[in-house]
């Protein structure tokens, strides 16, 4: 699953992939927009922890992954 996560006076938003569902990413966020947790917690692909505060969350955007092209294709 695809992540990305916009941080309030950040320049550039937080992309990540998850092995998350998007039902497990979404509840992470509803927990700490309720004031459940202080962060945001997930885990990506390579076990690395994303923490992010839940004050400064701008928005967060769930998605499927995008699959890299290769090659000089007109689309």
């Amino acid at each position: 699953m695809e992540v990305k996560i916009g941080v309030q006076h950040a320049p550039r938003e937080i992309t990540l992939e998850s092995g998350q569902s998007a039902e497990e990413v979404e509840r992470a966020v509803a927990d700490a927009l309720a004031g459940k947790a202080q962060l945001l917690s997930l885990v990506d692909d390579r076990g690395r922890k994303v923490l992010v505060p839940a004050d400064r969350l701008a928005y967060v955007e769930i998605g499927e992954p995008s699959t890299r092209r290769v090659g000089f294709s007109t689309l």
